[in-house]
């Protein structure tokens, strides 16, 4: 796995940990923070870019957030969410668009 890690999405973090090479293959999951004026609590944020506009993702994940890097904003959802969307509804490919209409937890940050 490699990849540069958002260096501009990571600034807005306090009480930053990078994840290790185990925890990013195993757990993966990138850094460990607290989202800036958002939050006072520590999250895991999975931070691997789209390729050929997909995101691959697990349910083996211990990342707490996924954070898409799309043009002028980042948007970050909430994995557990994600999962029981996925089990509710039998997907496996789903549209960008789709979870930040359907997904409660969700929040989109312009860059």
């Amino acid at each position: 796995m490699s990849y540069s890690l958002n260096r501009d999405f990571i600034n807005r973090l306090s009480k930053l940990t990078l994840a290790n090479k185990t925890q990013k293959e195993k757990e993966l999951w990138d850094v460990k923070g607290i989202l800036k004026n958002r939050y006072n609590q520590s999250f895991k944020f999975d931070l691997r870019p789209l390729k050929n506009n997909a995101k691959g993702g697990s349910f083996r994940t211990k990342a707490d957030k996924m954070v898409f890097d799309i043009k002028d904003q980042y948007i970050i959802i909430d994995v557990e969410e994600l999962h029981q969307h996925l089990n509710n509804k039998s997907l496996k490919v789903l549209q960008l668009e789709d979870l930040i209409s359907e997904l409660e937890w969700n929040i989109i940050l312009p860059k």
